[in-house]
């Protein structure tokens, strides 16, 4: 710790986006934990994000605000910026670190924090900007194969105060024996042998164009049915007709626990699992948090967002419009995800299952144009 960090009493980190994404800066945040060991950690963040906060052992509190410059969940409520200004004043925060993506600006952030009177604000930024961040980290990112990944682009940022890296680079994501009990009592009562091999499945994500269609992810998963593997399916309420449309396309004995787990107890569920299958989303990064293998649908609608330091296989078909960073979609049918048969996806999974490999085992095999 250098003279800086010593006075440091309170920190705060932001992150206004997804569940996945706070995921990916825990590293960052780790290292600024053990920077300021007697720092207060605050993280800043989405109602999404706020649902880690009791499995972030590198924070001391979550707080949420739904910021008008970030995409809004369902219902498009927003907060005041006022009163996060007066909050921000009120802690006596001493140093913030806006995390952001390469497609975000960190600026509507730095200027409330300089209005908060917070003296150190650190940030990536494409534009100069002047006085809005004392440490100013000229982001270089472009979108494309050589794009930094998200969580060195954070780590890179908490470096430019001083800090050096984290003790470890894998993310951080704790999970409590009573999430672990309640999700082995979950599979027992659906008939699951406690402690035996299953795959978790989780064909949603929040932006549709993340989303291989259900149904070919239940027929990548019906051969591996048929040869014993017990399939168990997860995801939000809103997610069930997928779910659903999945398990039909089995045509076998499956288990859906489809809006029955918290977010702890999915955790767990995955921790348990030998593998998941699921597109890019957040147990993506919750598999790579906890180290079980991933076989990931992973859209080309960005390229900065893939497992990190785990056993994966990422298939995708590349197609000439990919990093378009769309929600929805441009291209008919889809073909980035749609052009991978789920013979692919099966010979993926049978391949992690068979040899689950190291930590450095991170081949990306992509399906054939």
């Amino acid at each position: 710790m250098n003279a800086i960090q010593a006075a440091w009493r309170h920190v705060l980190v932001v992150r206004l986006d997804n569940m996945g994404d706070v995921l990916m800066c825990t590293p960052a945040m780790r290292a600024l934990r053990e920077a300021a060991p007697e720092a207060r950690v605050t993280l800043l963040t989405s109602p999404a994000g706020a649902r880690l906060a009791p499995h972030l052992d590198m924070a001391d509190a979550v707080t949420v605000f739904r910021a008008p410059w970030v995409k809004p969940a369902p219902g498009g409520e927003v907060d005041d910026e006022q009163d996060l200004v007066n909050w921000l004043r009120n802690e006596a925060i001493d140093v913030a670190v806006i995390m952001t993506s390469a497609t975000q600006s960190p600026l509507p952030m730095a200027l409330l924090c300089r209005m908060a009177g917070i003296p150190v604000r650190a940030a990536h930024a494409r534009e100069n900007p002047y006085a809005l961040l004392s440490h100013w980290v000229r982001d270089h990112d472009a979108l494309g194969p050589g794009m930094r990944h998200e969580v060195l682009r954070q780590i890179d940022l908490v470096r430019s105060l001083g800090v050096p890296g984290p003790s470890s680079m894998r993310l951080g994501l704790g999970v409590r024996d009573t999430d672990r009990m309640a999700a082995r009592n979950a599979l027992l009562a659906a008939g699951v042998v406690p402690g035996g091999p299953y795959i978790v499945v989780h064909p949603g994500a929040t932006a549709a164009s993340r989303r291989y269609p259900a149904a070919m992810m239940g027929e990548a998963m019906r051969g591996l049915v048929a040869e014993g593997w017990t399939c168990v399916f997860c995801g939000s309420a809103d997610e069930r007709a997928a779910v659903q449309l999945a398990r039909e396309a089995i045509a076998g004995p499956t288990v859906d626990l489809s809006g029955r787990l918290t977010l702890g107890e999915l955790a767990a569920l995955i921790e348990g699992a030998s593998l998941l299958v699921c597109n890019n989303s957040g147990p993506a990064h919750m598999a790579a948090a906890l180290g079980t293998p991933v076989v990931c649908l992973y859209a080309l609608t960005n390229p900065q967002h893939t497992p990190w330091l785990v056993p994966r296989r990422l298939l995708s078909r590349e197609v000439p419009c990919r990093d378009c960073l769309q929600s929805v979609c441009p291209e008919p049918g889809h073909p980035c995800l749609t052009g991978v048969p789920p013979r692919d996806v099966a010979m993926a999974a049978r391949a992690l299952l068979a040899q689950p490999g190291t930590v450095d085992d991170n081949i990306d095999a992509h399906a054939a144009c």
